[in-house]
């Protein structure tokens, strides 16, 4: 009885721990649909395009730098729209302030790149979907297992290149927008 018991409570605490582990994004601003806040002030959209606050926590050990993406799967191209990537993010930040991605307010962490989207400008751009039905804007954290060598002139699609092979871990989570 008492090895079953020992058992069933060495297993159960290994599963919490596991549980807890979890890497994960997460935002304090960042609800199901964005906001006139999040929205791109430009392609006839008004809105304030303020990159959202972000956060994670649980990252993986041997992480040694971040990088954070904004994609619209929706967005009528063929491929898609990058609205923001930025890397070489420290291994001791954990978070993104709201306006970081504004290149002139200079608020993100030292040391990280932000490079172009598909606007071909770096930095942040906020959604401004067609009217019709909502897109998907998947904002996606990756742990990586060391920087990248790359600088801002950087596509986006070779910057997920070049995460693809450098990622420990990623976490994603979705938000809305529709006009």
């Amino acid at each position: 009885m008492k090895k079953g018991l020992a058992l069933f409570t060495a297993c159960l605490m290994i599963g919490t721990m596991a549980m807890a582990q979890t890497f994960t994004l997460k935002s304090k601003e960042v609800g199901g649909q964005a906001t006139q806040k999040e929205f791109a002030n430009s392609f006839g959209c008004h809105g304030s395009n303020i990159s959202p606050q972000l956060y994670w926590e649980n990252a993986p050990a041997g992480t040694q730098s971040f990088a954070v993406t904004i994609y619209d799967k929706d967005a009528p191209t063929g491929s898609g729209f990058w609205h923001w990537v930025i890397f070489n993010i420290p291994a001791n930040v954990t978070e993104l302030k709201a306006g970081a991605g504004d290149i002139s307010k200079a608020l993100a962490p030292a040391g990280s790149i932000q490079s172009v989207t598909d606007a071909g400008a770096p930095g942040y751009i906020g959604p401004c979907p067609p009217p019709g039905a909502p897109h998907e804007y998947l904002i996606t954290v990756y742990a990586l297992k060391s920087k990248l060598s790359l600088d801002k002139n950087a596509s986006p699609a070779y910057v997920g290149f070049n995460l693809f092979g450098n990622t420990i871990a990623k976490a994603s989570i979705v938000m809305y927008a529709q006009q």
